[in-house]
């Protein structure tokens, strides 16, 4: 379409509208491709006179009911960062709040987004995350799973170790329902101390 047609188009609408419709961005812009045919509906009729012209444009669909890819990844990157504060207790979380912001949580944010990344932008919305991290000596922090089906997609834990002549540590890893939760993956370490910890939820 002419530069000088598209904009006379564009100033008529606005007129005759008093400004209430606004052409479409993708309709108007002259670099935004569109498709030329029309999708038809089950009722539709096969017959040419019902069929769009090859100069018909189909407008896209807009997008802003769906929410964007970042801002699911930062709901959930937010979320379990409470989910741990919330496991450890004021009791560890004074030792090892800071260590486990600098290593760890960057490790579970990279876990979490490529957990997102599997999904198509339309499932998105069911990813959610639990709320119930596990108390006493329990390894849950959370999970991640599909509302929808129930089904748990990444699981979060911590486990606590005392290797030979050394104190504890907390070992931070993931299972995925890739493997049905079968391999190991560790995120990082945290050392305790050669006391016994206590236990999860303690305040």
């Amino acid at each position: 379409m002419r530069t000088w047609i598209r904009k006379s188009l564009i100033i008529l609408v606005s007129v005759l509208t008093f400004g209430v419709v606004t052409p479409s961005h993708a309709f108007w812009s002259q670099n935004q491709e569109v498709t030329k045919t029309l999708q038809r509906t089950p009722n539709s009729s096969s017959t040419s006179e019902n069929r769009p012209s090859e100069h018909e444009v189909q407008i896209p669909v807009t997008l802003s009911e769906k929410v964007p890819e970042d801002d699911i990844v930062d709901s959930l990157i937010g979320k379990a960062e409470q989910q741990a504060l919330l496991k450890f207790g004021p009791k560890i979380s004074t030792v090892i709040e800071s260590e486990f912001n600098d290593v760890i949580m960057p490790r579970i944010s990279e876990a979490i987004e490529m957990t997102v990344a599997q999904y198509p932008g339309d499932e998105l919305k069911n990813l959610a995350i639990t709320e119930k991290p596990g108390g006493g000596v329990s390894e849950k922090i959370f999970n991640i799973y599909h509302a929808e089906t129930g089904k748990d997609l990444i699981l979060f834990h911590v486990r606590r170790d005392k290797p030979p002549l050394a104190g504890y540590q907390f070992n931070f890893h993931y299972h995925t329902y890739h493997d049905q939760f079968q391999a190991h993956y560790t995120m990082g370490t945290i050392y305790w101390s050669k006391d016994t910890p206590p236990n999860w939820h303690t305040v």
